[in-house]
């Protein structure tokens, strides 16, 4: 699908977005050994930054329903900008903590309205594209902002890194204001009706569905830089080279999930699931083989974010009536995920079981996805068979 030019402004923003949510994760461990805490507590930084968005997503949607769409991404990427320099000059843990969910309040609001802005102005036949058409901007923050983050932590610092990516938000900002138009709301909205499309039960099963499948992920990736380290007792420019081939496995992925969902939604996310479940226990068995990790990272990448594209679709679907709050409840959703795979990941190491058992726990959690797929599906066909035939 050609993508256009506010799809692009998107794309950008979602970029900046991107290397802030995921960088830490490549510079935890020199961020636990500077501040002096653990790797599970340094964790609970991507988790902190993740109920955040959980908590934004709707303050933001709702608070600003009437702004103009342009306005609340612009407002959005000015929140990353000064949650950032807050990161930045951090001098303990406390107030780095405080500087990430400060940044996490940008995420649902940028997200769940961009993917909605996203989806209205192409066909219907192609919003799935649409939606992997912005989240491009998340993939390629993987494959180059966020493994060159990791490289300036290492050479440098991490506060240097987040310092880079106040820098990204004002660029985003400006891309943002000269690229798209006002995009104003018309007429008032409806926050009542915003409010009662998540009591559905579809609509709540579809966010559900994307809180299990973004587990799967970040139960794992999360702590992938330490169980490099320490497993496959990788070197640092093997760990960096690793991040570089996982983005590039969820570009692939991200352009997969978009291409095939527009084809067949359920279908896609059956593939996907089953394939992270397959990927990730081959992770764990074979952690320590360098030859057998490199192959598995790359396809773990693409089927993990194979799964974005068509889980936003199906919510906004679900929630046609009223999408705006649903499509960044899903973004809160998503992170939702982000924060309980940290936490699942972080219980297991604590356990004593060791880095290598991190993946099953992600693999588990994508069997969970599976069996909600199933169920989602049929639920779907029996609504379909109750429902009353189109007379005359």
């Amino acid at each position: 699908m050609k993508i256009n030019i506010p799809l692009l402004a998107l794309a950008l923003g979602a970029f900046g977005i991107g290397v802030t949510e995921f960088s830490p994760m490549g510079m935890l461990p020199i961020i636990a050994e500077d501040l002096a805490v653990s790797i599970p507590t340094a964790g609970m930084l991507i988790s902190a930054y993740a109920f955040g968005v959980l908590i934004g997503a709707p303050f933001m949607t709702l608070v600003f329903a009437n702004m103009s769409r342009r306005n609340l991404l612009l407002l959005s990427m000015g929140i990353f900008t000064l949650g950032n320099l807050i990161s930045a000059m951090a001098d303990s843990y406390n107030l780095l903590l405080f500087g990430r969910i400060v940044t996490s309040f940008n995420h649902g609001a940028f997200f769940g309205v961009g993917s909605v802005v996203a989806m209205s102005i192409v066909p219907p036949e192609k919003r799935a594209g649409a939606v992997a058409a912005m989240f491009s901007g998340l993939t390629i923050a993987t494959i180059g902002g966020v493994p060159l983050a990791a490289y300036i932590g290492e050479a440098i610092g991490w506060r240097p890194a987040f310092f880079a990516m106040a820098i990204i938000g004002v660029i985003t900002m400006l891309a943002l204001r000269m690229s798209l138009p006002p995009l104003a709301n018309e007429g008032k909205a409806n926050v009542g009706n915003e409010l009662r499309v998540l009591t559905k039960g579809s609509v709540l099963a579809a966010l559900l569905l994307t809180v299990v499948s973004s587990s799967a992920m970040f139960t794992v990736f999360t702590y992938i830089v330490p169980m490099l380290q320490d497993e496959t007792q990788a070197s640092t420019a093997f760990v960096t080279a690793m991040l570089v081939l996982y983005g590039v496995g969820l570009a692939v992925g991200n352009y997969l999930g978009g291409r095939f969902a527009d084809r067949s939604l359920d279908l896609t996310l059956i593939v996907s699931l089953v394939a992270v479940t397959l990927l990730l226990t081959i992770f764990s068995i074979a952690l320590s083989s360098k030859m057998i990790v490199v192959p598995v990272i790359f396809l773990w990448g693409i089927a993990s974010f194979a799964l974005v594209p068509p889980l936003q679709s199906l919510v906004v679907q679900e929630a046609k009536a009223a999408p705006n709050l649903a499509a960044a409840m899903n973004i809160g959703a998503f992170n939702l995920g982000n924060a309980l795979g940290a936490m699942l990941g972080a219980a297991m190491i604590k356990t004593g079981l060791g880095l290598s058992y991190v993946p099953l726990a992600g693999a588990a959690t994508a069997i969970l996805g599976l069996i909600m797929v199933v169920w989602f599906m049929r639920s779907r066909h029996q609504r379909a068979q109750q429902a009353p035939a189109p007379c005359c």
